[in-house]
């Protein structure tokens, strides 16, 4: 079971990819399969062997740059461990100064409730009539409100002078049937009384009398009331039409306010004032935080000048890479580790380096062994390589 297991890591899909990755990394001569007695394989070939070495070598040229840079960053960063413990201290103070400008900044570009540019900069523009457009949103809000209370009184005013005028109307009516209803009685009485007197002989005098007092006297309070009902009908009538004039002039009030108001809402482009005094005062408090934002930005900027400045004096190279991460001099640990990684990714850029030199080498020196193989097209071969380093140098 062993032996197998042991077929069995070599063959599982992990080593194969690595196996695979190795094969690609190593050139293959294919120098075998070429006939260099003809003039067009022998060029092709050559040219491959001079692309590969162009290749490299300006691989190399980017390499050589990058380690170059990487290596005086831990000069830099040695050169910075090496101070003197003065120096350091003057340093540390300028770097910290600087990293509390940038925690600021930091906390102002991230922080919560923060306006909008396109808010601010809208407001900015509008700052010197937000205060007054406040005011008037907020008389012509209350104006509004005042206005649809005269109309809601007035509405209450219409419907109980409408609740008269159908009172009036139905007592007016009655006392035309009781009217009616007394005349017919009156008439009625006196048919009796004068079938008593002319067909019984009986003395009715007194009974007319008593008969047309009644009914008069019933009809004049019947007639009375009426007059007084008719009068305070033509009263009810009178102050109606008095009060839908009433109604339409404040009906236009509350139209125009109403259309003056969604001018204002519209012009701000908000819905209430409430809301526009609520962005007004946030946009206040954005205003004072954006200029300690500027003083802050200020101050950072003069300490990040100082730092650089503090930083030229001594044999640091790329100061800009210590002043844009001050932690590695404020932090002896940041500083650990970032040693480590800058000598970790220098013996990456020297494991590339060293392999393209190779395979420049490997291509050099298959160029040389075919000269040495077929001296008669030396001559060829060598205008070849000085054409094509020609060409790649310009």
């Amino acid at each position: 079971m062993k032996i197998f297991d042991f077929f069995k890591k070599i063959f599982t899909p992990k080593n194969r990819r690595k196996a695979q990755e190795g094969e690609w990394e190593n050139l293959v001569n294919a120098r075998a399969g070429v006939d260099f007695e003809q003039e067009e394989e022998r060029s092709r070939y050559v040219t491959d062997c001079l692309e590969q070495i162009a290749e490299v070598s300006r691989e190399l040229e980017m390499l050589q740059g990058e380690y170059s840079r990487v290596t005086a960053y831990l000069t830099d960063l040695e050169e910075l461990e090496a101070l003197p413990e003065q120096e350091k201290e003057s340093l540390e103070i300028i770097a910290r100064k600087l990293q509390n400008m940038e925690r600021e900044y930091e906390d102002f570009t991230h922080r919560k409730n923060r306006m909008d540019d396109a808010v601010y900069y809208q407001f900015k523009n509008r700052e010197t009539e937000l205060e007054e457009g406040i005011e008037k949103i907020r008389k012509t809000e209350n104006y509004g409100v005042l206005v649809k209370q005269d109309m809601q009184r007035l509405e209450g005013e219409r419907l109980a002078y409408e609740y008269r005028k159908n009172e009036l109307h139905g007592m007016m009516e009655n006392l035309r049937g009781m009217a009616v209803i007394f005349l017919t009685a009156l008439v009625i009485c006196l048919g009796l009384l004068a079938a008593l007197q002319f067909g019984l002989h009986m003395q009715t005098q007194v009974g007319y009398f008593i008969a047309v007092l009644a009914a008069a006297l019933a009809l004049t309070i019947l007639a009375v009331k009426y007059m007084d009902a008719d009068r305070e009908m033509a009263r009810v009538l009178r102050d109606a039409r008095r009060l839908v004039k009433l109604q339409n002039k404040v009906k236009i009030r509350y139209v125009n306010n109403k259309n003056l108001l969604d001018y204002y809402y519209i012009k701000y482009d908000v819905d209430s004032g409430k809301k526009l005094e609520k962005l007004y005062h946030q946009y206040l408090e954005e205003k004072e935080q954006r200029k300690q934002f500027a003083e802050t930005e200020a101050r950072r900027e003069y300490y990040h000048k100082q730092l650089l400045a503090q930083l030229g004096r001594y044999r640091i190279r790329y100061p800009d890479q210590l002043s844009g991460n001050v932690t590695v001099i404020l932090d002896h640990r940041e500083q650990v580790e970032r040693r480590h990684e800058l000598i970790l990714r220098r013996q990456s850029l020297r494991k590339q380096m060293d392999y393209n030199n190779t395979v420049a080498g490997e291509a050099k020196q298959e160029i040389k062994d075919i000269v040495m193989a077929y001296p008669r097209y030396a001559a060829e071969i060598t205008e070849m390589v000085d054409r094509y380093d020609s060409v790649y140098r310009s």
